[in-house]
């Protein structure tokens, strides 16, 4: 499987630029700075990896399933 391009999501004034890394992981850039790294979890829940550990951070976080959702629609899934 190739590798995604980055792209760009728009939401009201907040632009999060995503990146891409392995499988179901994203790094997100919010306002030009690293701001979260997300990982999918099911079809609807995304989950947070802490900055420290690269583990998942477990606990609804509806900014990162609005970005997830979002990605998900962005590659048509």
């Amino acid at each position: 499987m190739e590798m995604q391009e980055p792209f760009d999501l728009e939401f009201g004034e907040i632009v999060y630029s995503v990146f891409p890394d392995e499988k179901d992981t994203y790094t997100i850039f919010k306002d030009g700075k690293e701001y979260v790294q997300i990982i999918k979890d099911s079809d609807t829940n995304w989950l947070k990896l802490s900055p420290e550990t690269g583990l998942p951070l477990f606990g609804m976080d509806e900014e990162v399933n609005f970005i997830g959702a979002e990605i998900t629609k962005e590659l048509g899934g």
